[in-house]
Protein backbone atom coordinates (compact mmCIF):
# COMPACT_ATOMS: atom_id res chain seq x y z
CA UNK A 1 0.00 0.00 0.00
CA UNK A 2 1.28 3.44 -0.90
CA UNK A 3 1.73 5.67 2.12
CA UNK A 4 0.74 9.31 2.33
CA UNK A 5 3.66 11.61 1.56
CA UNK A 6 3.96 12.78 5.18
CA UNK A 7 4.41 9.19 6.41
CA UNK A 8 6.68 7.88 3.66
CA UNK A 9 10.00 8.83 5.34
CA UNK A 10 8.96 7.11 8.58
CA UNK A 11 7.68 4.09 6.70
CA UNK A 12 11.02 3.79 4.87
CA UNK A 13 12.80 3.89 8.22
CA UNK A 14 10.71 0.91 9.25
CA UNK A 15 12.46 -1.16 6.60
CA UNK A 16 15.82 -0.44 8.23
CA UNK A 17 14.36 -1.11 11.68
CA UNK A 18 13.09 -4.53 10.56
CA UNK A 19 16.49 -5.42 9.15
CA UNK A 20 18.18 -4.50 12.43
CA UNK A 21 15.50 -6.34 14.44
CA UNK A 22 15.86 -9.53 12.43
CA UNK A 23 19.63 -9.50 12.84
CA UNK A 24 19.14 -9.13 16.61
CA UNK A 25 16.74 -12.06 16.68
CA UNK A 26 19.04 -14.30 14.62
CA UNK A 27 22.09 -13.37 16.67
CA UNK A 28 20.31 -13.82 19.98
CA UNK A 29 18.99 -17.22 18.98
CA UNK A 30 22.39 -18.35 17.70
CA UNK A 31 24.17 -17.68 20.97
CA UNK A 32 27.34 -17.04 18.95
CA UNK A 33 29.43 -14.30 20.54
CA UNK A 34 30.64 -12.80 17.26
CA UNK A 35 27.13 -12.60 15.77
CA UNK A 36 25.73 -11.12 18.98
CA UNK A 37 28.48 -8.51 19.09
CA UNK A 38 27.92 -7.53 15.45
CA UNK A 39 24.13 -7.33 15.83
CA UNK A 40 24.44 -5.44 19.09
CA UNK A 41 26.82 -2.85 17.63
CA UNK A 42 24.54 -2.44 14.61
CA UNK A 43 21.55 -1.97 16.93
CA UNK A 44 23.33 0.55 19.14
CA UNK A 45 24.44 2.56 16.11
CA UNK A 46 21.02 2.44 14.49
CA UNK A 47 19.29 3.40 17.72
CA UNK A 48 21.57 6.38 18.28
CA UNK A 49 21.33 7.64 14.70
CA UNK A 50 17.84 6.72 13.57
CA UNK A 51 15.49 4.77 15.84
CA UNK A 52 15.37 7.08 18.84
CA UNK A 53 14.94 10.11 16.56
CA UNK A 54 12.18 8.20 14.74
CA UNK A 55 10.38 7.66 18.06
CA UNK A 56 10.74 11.34 18.95
CA UNK A 57 9.29 12.48 15.61
CA UNK A 58 6.29 10.21 16.07
CA UNK A 59 5.76 11.33 19.66
CA UNK A 60 6.10 15.02 18.88
CA UNK A 61 4.48 15.26 15.44
CA UNK A 62 2.11 12.34 14.87
CA UNK A 63 0.63 11.27 18.17
CA UNK A 64 -0.84 14.71 18.96
CA UNK A 65 -2.96 14.31 15.81
CA UNK A 66 -4.76 11.38 17.44
CA UNK A 67 -6.59 13.36 20.08
CA UNK A 68 -9.73 11.97 21.62
CA UNK A 69 -10.93 8.58 22.73
CA UNK A 70 -10.68 7.00 19.28
CA UNK A 71 -6.93 7.57 19.13
CA UNK A 72 -6.14 7.04 22.81
CA UNK A 73 -5.49 3.31 22.44
CA UNK A 74 -3.14 3.86 19.51
CA UNK A 75 -1.27 6.59 21.33
CA UNK A 76 -0.96 4.51 24.50
CA UNK A 77 0.34 1.46 22.60
CA UNK A 78 2.86 3.54 20.67
CA UNK A 79 4.22 5.20 23.80
CA UNK A 80 4.36 1.89 25.69
CA UNK A 81 6.29 0.28 22.85
CA UNK A 82 8.73 3.18 22.60
CA UNK A 83 9.35 3.10 26.34
CA UNK A 84 9.81 -0.68 26.40
CA UNK A 85 12.31 -0.53 23.53
CA UNK A 86 14.23 2.30 25.20
CA UNK A 87 14.37 0.26 28.41
CA UNK A 88 15.57 -2.87 26.62
CA UNK A 89 18.45 -1.05 24.96
CA UNK A 90 19.42 0.77 28.14
CA UNK A 91 22.56 -0.86 29.56
CA UNK A 92 22.40 -3.56 26.86
CA UNK A 93 25.29 -5.97 27.06
CA UNK A 94 26.30 -7.41 23.72
CA UNK A 95 26.70 -10.82 25.35
CA UNK A 96 23.03 -10.90 26.41
CA UNK A 97 21.50 -12.93 23.60
CA UNK A 98 18.12 -13.25 25.28
CA UNK A 99 17.73 -9.50 25.66
CA UNK A 100 18.96 -8.90 22.13
CA UNK A 101 16.40 -11.35 20.79
CA UNK A 102 13.65 -9.82 22.95
CA UNK A 103 14.48 -6.36 21.62
CA UNK A 104 14.35 -7.62 18.04
CA UNK A 105 10.99 -9.31 18.51
CA UNK A 106 9.52 -6.26 20.23
CA UNK A 107 10.75 -4.00 17.44
CA UNK A 108 9.25 -6.25 14.74
CA UNK A 109 5.91 -6.24 16.56
CA UNK A 110 6.06 -2.47 16.96
CA UNK A 111 6.81 -1.81 13.29
CA UNK A 112 3.97 -4.09 12.25
CA UNK A 113 1.61 -2.28 14.63
CA UNK A 114 2.56 1.10 13.22
CA UNK A 115 2.28 0.01 9.59
CA UNK A 116 -1.00 -1.87 10.06
CA UNK A 117 -2.81 0.26 12.65
CA UNK A 118 -1.18 3.57 13.57
CA UNK A 119 -0.31 4.85 10.10
CA UNK A 120 -3.67 3.92 8.53
CA UNK A 121 -5.44 5.77 11.36
CA UNK A 122 -3.27 8.84 10.73
CA UNK A 123 -3.93 8.67 7.01
CA UNK A 124 -7.68 8.74 7.64
CA UNK A 125 -7.18 12.05 9.46
CA UNK A 126 -5.06 13.61 6.71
Amino acid sequence: MKRSAFLQPLSREHHTALSVAKSCIRAGQSGEAVLMEQACQRLLGSFAVELDRHFEVEERSLLPLLKGAAGATLVRRTLEDHQALRELIKDLRCTDGERLERFGKRLVDHVRFEERELFPALEKLA
